[in-house]
């Protein structure tokens, strides 16, 4: 009989909605948004100046440019999953070539993308926006900002990685 009981109690705490988790899409994005900024911010701020005009070969992105292009792109998922134009101002990849200056642009990069998800609720992220690959919905956008974040973080952890640093996701 106990373990009748107990077997209804969780039965109904994982199959009732909200008993379980209050997870919700808009925040279980969020999450891997913060992961992917924070091993992004941590590799920029821990490299030396000079390695950010390092590039292993010359048809590549350069670690500063990398840096640059990811907080443009900042701007551009996350003011169309916001419905929105972008506020950029400028283009970082052509104006940012210092550490400081690319760190301040990811910095206002990433508070844009934060004040999104700030207003973002689970219905919002369910509508239909505009976006350079066609229709898709809010959270569609943001969750491929996320996957673009994780694809040139890899870009930067193999360059790390090719000049001897532990990129942030693998320390301890």
């Amino acid at each position: 009989m106990k373990k009748n009981i107990t077997f209804a109690a969780l039965l109904l705490v994982f199959t009732t909605p909200g008993l379980a988790s209050a997870q919700t899409v808009t925040s279980s994005l969020l999450g891997l948004f913060e992961i992917t900024k924070d091993n992004i911010m941590a590799s920029a701020e821990m490299l030396d100046e000079e390695l950010y005009a390092f590039r292993p070969t010359d048809e590549v992105r350069s670690m500063g440019e990398l840096f640059a292009h990811i907080a443009n792109a900042q701007y551009m998922f996350c003011s169309a999953a916001a419905g929105e134009s972008s506020p950029a101002t400028e283009n970082f990849e052509e104006t940012r070539t210092t550490k400081a200056s690319i760190v301040e642009a990811l910095e206002m990069g990433f508070g844009y993308c934060e004040g999104v998800y700030s207003r973002m609720t689970d219905d919002m992220g369910s509508r239909s926006v505009e976006f350079f690959t066609g229709p898709n919905t809010a959270f569609g956008v943001l969750a491929f900002n996320s996957a673009h974040n994780y694809e040139h973080y890899g870009n930067l952890v193999t360059y790390m990685r090719l000049n001897g640093i532990t990129p942030p996701s693998s320390m301890e």
